[in-house]
């Protein structure tokens, strides 16, 4: 099926012209991802009309309701960001082509399990945890290492590389570093893509390699709070 051609940004357009902005700023090599969690779908529908094609989301049920909204738009390439909950792997599995947070090697076998009986073929991203962070969750450095020969054994799946967040208290002077220490990771284990970066340090991410930001706010604009 072909693409509709984008339509030209309109100056005027809030949205759109942060998406012209993130479009000149970015590196030839750094990807987009919408992150349209908690947004609409029309807002979606918007991006779209502007050629953006990879959107993210979090959570299964809204994302059901978006893509349905939106199952005109066939050429959308969606991709799952949040924690994995083991009892979601089948309905994330039929809805999304890539998984930011695989975090552990039952996860992956589960996903793997799964994928083989849709005959499915995701992307993955293994989610590693390269400085202590409560909130986060992932593979340390070492675990990792540990279970790799059984990774790259999980037929289906696709090893596209590695996903890191950076904690929320650590200093911007440290992000550039966190982000080159997982670029280096992926390069040992010979994986080429890289998920890094969000709105409040994707520049570092960018300078360091990754393949994937994740925009959210700095895309769609800060949420207005619910009444």
């Amino acid at each position: 099926m072909a693409t509709a051609a984008a339509a030209v940004p309109d100056p005027c357009d809030p949205l759109a012209g942060r998406l012209e902005v993130l479009r000149r700023e970015l590196p030839p090599a750094t990807r987009l991802l919408a992150v349209s969690k908690g947004q609409p779908a029309d807002q979606i529908r918007r991006l779209a009309a502007l050629g953006q094609r990879s959107f993210a989301e979090s959570r299964l049920q809204e994302a059901i309701a978006k893509q349905e909204a939106l199952a005109d738009l066939a050429d959308l390439d969606w991709h799952f960001i949040g924690r994995l909950q083991a009892n979601k792997a089948r309905g994330v599995l039929r809805r999304f082509g890539t998984i930011h947070s695989l975090d552990s090697l039952a996860l992956a076998e589960r996903l793997a399990r799964i994928a083989a009986e849709e005959s499915l073929s995701p992307a993955v991203f293994l989610q590693v945890k390269l400085r202590p962070d409560p909130g986060k969750t992932g593979f340390e450095v070492e675990s990792l290492r540990q279970a790799w020969p059984q990774l790259l054994a999980l037929a289906p799946l696709r090893l596209s590389g590695l996903m890191t967040i950076a904690p929320l208290d650590l200093p911007g002077s440290e992000r550039r570093a966190l982000f080159e220490e997982c670029a280096a990771l992926a390069r040992s284990l010979g994986l080429a893509g890289l998920s890094m970066g969000m709105s409040d340090d994707w520049r570092e991410a960018a300078a360091a390699g990754s393949s994937w930001v994740r925009i959210g706010s700095g895309l769609f604009g800060a949420r207005t709070p619910t009444p």
